[in-house]
């Protein structure tokens, strides 16, 4: 099936955005525009025709950069003069050599803060292993060199290359790096992970400050735009204004729905768990084949929200300086009558509650981590919780709780 097929399909609900992960691989290169050229991979890469060579709009993730280069070279073999980076997440920004081997250098852009992103990743290389490891369910491990960007920018960049114009404009969103692409002659825009066919990844519990308000002016910015073809960063181009306009219209309402709600809450001095607990996005925007939550969650954005305008203390006092997990499981198992009750309970409300029965099996396992017992329990509960799970974030952890 071409993309182009597949978008459609996914637009009219004759194929469920489950049946066609926005992450999943399908290294395909499809021309989506005059002189434009689409690779579908973990992380896509776009590729647009100059008279000076290819510039490419990411260039391929540190895993999978080589059959993303074979796929793009069965449609074309111009060679690689430009890079340019939507942001630094190390599925968007390898394989950079790949292309120098063949043709010689190459000209990579980024924004600025892609130098101070990369250092981070060299100061917590352990735990980005770690947090990876556990959310796409891998052993790859996580690179530790980056290869610096030849050029960086602030907010905008126009660029004029090979009798092509590249306009490109920074934007907080996923990252604080983050950069999307307007290519005018072929009504173009490049989202980045802006747009991924999915819930906005602007919550992810394992990762760094996301910027949801922000997110959604770029949506707006792109959106004014009236682009004919959305290349996104994960998943497959949208094609025709009116599909496009949608698509970008829809996203921002879903962002800035959450951002509404929560602020207000806030401002009303409502806890963590009162504002998790009420905010929802709208219904007919979950309903959209775009913004269903299989990769995160929207509930994951709303305590991102929480963090990136009031802190990490959740507004229950006797979390602020609580007791240690242990101590405190230690105690309620003995208010229980025991580790064996709590496990028991945890057991019977797996039919009807496993949130909860999560909260308990993590109790009796806390109170006694050598119990044999316990922790088979445990890894039954997560392995079940983990199978119900949609959001591929939620499932990866809850599946390495079942495993550990």
């Amino acid at each position: 099936m071409s993309l182009r097929q597949l978008s459609s399909d996914l637009l009219e609900g004759r194929v469920s955005i489950d049946a066609a992960q926005p992450m999943a691989p399908r290294f395909v290169a499809e021309e989506v525009a005059s002189r434009t050229c689409f690779v579908s991979s973990f992380a896509n890469v776009t590729a647009f025709t100059t008279d000076a060579g290819l510039l490419l709009v990411d260039t391929g993730s540190f895993v999978l950069a080589e059959p993303t280069r074979v796929a793009l070279r069965k449609a074309t073999a111009a060679p690689v003069t430009t890079a340019v980076w939507t942001h630094g997440h190390v599925d968007h920004c390898f394989g950079v050599e790949l292309y120098e081997r063949e043709h010689g250098p190459v000209h990579v852009i980024a924004h600025e803060a892609v130098a101070r992103r990369f250092e981070r990743y060299r100061l917590t290389h352990g735990w980005n292993a770690a947090i990876n490891a556990r959310q796409f369910r891998t052993q790859a491990g996580f690179p530790t060199e980056f290869r610096a960007p030849d050029e960086t920018f602030a907010t905008t960049r126009s660029l004029d290359i090979g009798g092509r114009r590249f306009e490109l404009t920074h934007a907080l969103g996923e990252t604080d790096d983050h950069a999307w692409v307007w290519v005018p002659d072929a009504g173009v825009i490049c989202t980045g992970d802006l747009f991924i066919w999915a819930s906005p990844n602007c919550g992810n519990p394992q990762k760094v400050q996301r910027y949801p308000r922000e997110w959604a002016q770029a949506l707006r910015a792109m959106d004014a735009l009236g682009a004919e073809v959305l290349c996104p960063g994960h998943g497959v181009p949208i094609w025709g204004a009116a599909a496009v306009h949608r698509a970008l219209d829809d996203t921002a309402s879903f962002l800035e729905s959450l951002v509404d709600q929560v602020i207000a809450m806030m401002n009303r001095g409502a806890r963590l768990d009162d504002i998790v607990a009420a905010v929802r996005p709208p219904e007919s925007l979950l309903a959209t084949p775009y913004l269903s939550p299989v990769y995160d969650d929207p509930e994951f954005v709303v305590r991102n929200l929480y963090r990136l305008y009031g802190g990490w203390w959740d507004g229950n006092p006797a979390h602020l300086r609580p007791a240690r997990d242990a101590a405190l499981a230690k105690e309620l198992a003995d208010l229980a009558g025991g580790v064996a009750i709590l496990a028991d309970r945890a057991e019977q409300l797996r039919a009807t509650d496993l949130a909860l029965a999560c909260h308990l099996i993590e109790l009796a396992t806390q109170a006694a981590p050598d119990d044999a017992t316990v922790r088979a329990r445990r890894t039954l509960i997560y392995r079940e919780r983990a199978g119900r799970e949609r959001c591929l974030m939620a499932r990866g952890i809850f599946s390495a709780a079942a495993e550990s």
